[in-house]
């Protein structure tokens, strides 16, 4: 079955920067959208970044020009590089794919449940905490 490791989360200064890895197995499929979702505690799930298989990119609004998210096909993996970290990025973040390019149109206003609809495999996530 299709699965899903996150890594890189760590505690970074406000300021800072990190980059968080997803490498995906036994994905066989060409066409795709990966995406990063986190979760804040108290708050929902949202979108951060995508991009699928034909480079196309999206972005929440809160975290444009500060994220870049980009994918390696060899090692079936995607990233989300990200700097400027504020405080309020404290999250748990969550990677996801599917076989559909258009699962992940409309990222950063999709609610947790449409997300959950879109995307069929999920990772279990990794904490990423931005210090004051």
């Amino acid at each position: 079955q299709v699965r899903l490791e996150e890594s890189g989360g760590d505690m970074v200064p406000s300021g800072g920067s990190l980059t968080l890895s997803c490498e995906i197995s036994k994905f066989l499929y060409k066409t795709y959208a990966m995406a990063w979702f986190r979760q804040a505690p108290g708050k929902d799930r949202e979108g951060v970044a995508g991009i699928d298989s034909n480079g196309r990119t999206i972005y929440s609004d809160s975290v444009k020009g500060r994220f870049t998210i980009s994918r390696d096909n060899a090692k079936m993996a995607v990233y989300l590089h990200m700097n400027d970290l504020k405080v309020e990025d404290t999250a748990k973040y969550t990677c996801a794919v599917d076989d559909d390019t258009w699962a992940m149109d409309g990222l950063g206003s999709m609610t947790p449940r449409q997300s959950l609809g879109r995307f069929a495999h999920w990772g279990q996530g990794t904490q990423v905490t931005v210090s004051s």
